[in-house]
């Protein structure tokens, strides 16, 4: 009895901290299980895509304590196409990110892409997104599940022109920051951002990529994917382009102290500090909804801004513009879900004044 109390007591406990998550990140390695994924001379890319996924969900856990972040799989099971997306949906994914290891017969092909769903140059991508989706195939009743969808017949591909994406252009923003961290920073082979009719992007209600981190099938490369140096460096710039998509400080840098200053009459481009009544002299703690950020100062009117009432402080060269400061993180939160339409990135900072 006393261990059931106990352990009541410590979920209760843990509620608050659970609430403050405002932001959630689906990390899903893909393949796994009975399906090894393309296989090279001496790895599996079910293995590499695991330990990349891991190591990337380790690190956004701490560097941003707000972000919630969820596996698809953490050990080596077999998950369906549509489990994975299922799993993003009902934790109400605010981003959804596969990572994948390529393949080619040829030995020759190198290099990182990115994947956003569409169909434009659908014949030339039409060979990744079969072998990806073939998957499917491994279940028991694939077709019922699918509605009908055969991985392996084009004429199954025309059903992707007639469904719109509707974060196509946030997924877009993700996959180029992406690609510039691998190719600017790591100097990897660049193969693109890329569209592709992959059933995992197409049922996920969020924006999505799919990333192919290299090519187990170039032996160079193998032995690139397979080294500790390298896995940390691409869970690093996966990090960093996830920091750069959401507009995120690290945790050292996720307090921002604001400075009193006048906002100018055209822009809201001055540092502006909320209204609080509070004494100067007490430190005080708020909570606010960030809506966007820019490295040039925006006009009140601006479309981004979509007619939101806001303020504007400037960190490392960002404007970032937030609203619905208050010292009651519930509220804020309460804030938040009527933003969210309008801005579905938007999430909650705080700040020191």
């Amino acid at each position: 009895m006393r261990k059931c109390i106990y352990i009541l007591l410590v979920l209760l406990w843990s509620l608050p901290m659970m609430a403050d998550k405002a932001y959630t990140v689906v990390l899903d390695p893909g393949h796994g299980g009975k399906d090894p994924g393309a296989v090279g001379k001496f790895s599996k890319e079910k293995d590499l895509n695991l330990k990349l996924a891991l190591q990337v969900g380790q690190l956004i856990t701490k560097q941003y304590p707000d972000v919630n972040v969820v596996y698809t799989r953490s050990t080596d099971v077999f998950i369906p196409l549509q489990t994975r997306a299922d799993i993003a949906n009902k934790n109400n994914a605010d981003l959804f990110i596969s990572i994948h290891t390529n393949s080619a017969e040829a030995k020759s092909p190198c290099g990182v892409e990115t994947f956003i769903l569409g169909t434009d140059r659908m014949e030339a991508n039409l060979d990744v997104a079969m072998r990806e989706n073939a998957v499917m195939k491994l279940e028991s009743d694939y077709k019922t599940t699918y509605q009908g969808f055969d991985p392996n017949s084009i004429d199954s591909y025309i059903m992707f022109e007639l469904m719109q994406n509707s974060y196509m252009d946030q997924s877009l923003r993700f996959a180029e920051q992406v690609q510039q961290r691998f190719v600017g920073h790591l100097n990897r082979g660049d193969r693109g951002v890329r569209q592709a009719a992959f059933w995992v992007l197409l049922k996920t209600a969020c924006p999505s990529i799919l990333f192919e981190m290299g090519f187990i099938s170039n032996p160079e490369e193998e032995k690139f994917l397979n080294k500790e140096t390298s896995m940390a460096q691409m869970a690093n710039a996966l990090v960093n382009a996830f920091a750069a998509y959401t507009h995120r400080e690290s945790v050292k840098k996720e307090t921002l102290s604001v400075e009193p200053a006048t906002q100018t009459p055209d822009t809201l481009s001055t540092p502006s500090t909320p209204v609080v009544p509070n004494t100067p002299s007490a430190p005080v703690t708020l909570f606010a909804i960030q809506l966007c950020a820019s490295k040039a100062p925006l006009a009140p009117n601006d479309p981004k801004l979509k007619g939101e009432p806001c303020e504007c402080i400037q960190v490392n060269g960002w404007y970032k513009y937030y609203t619905a400061a208050n010292p009651d993180r519930a509220k804020v939160m309460e804030a938040r879900k009527r933003l969210l339409p309008l801005f579905p990135d938007c999430w909650v900072i705080k700040i020191e004044k």
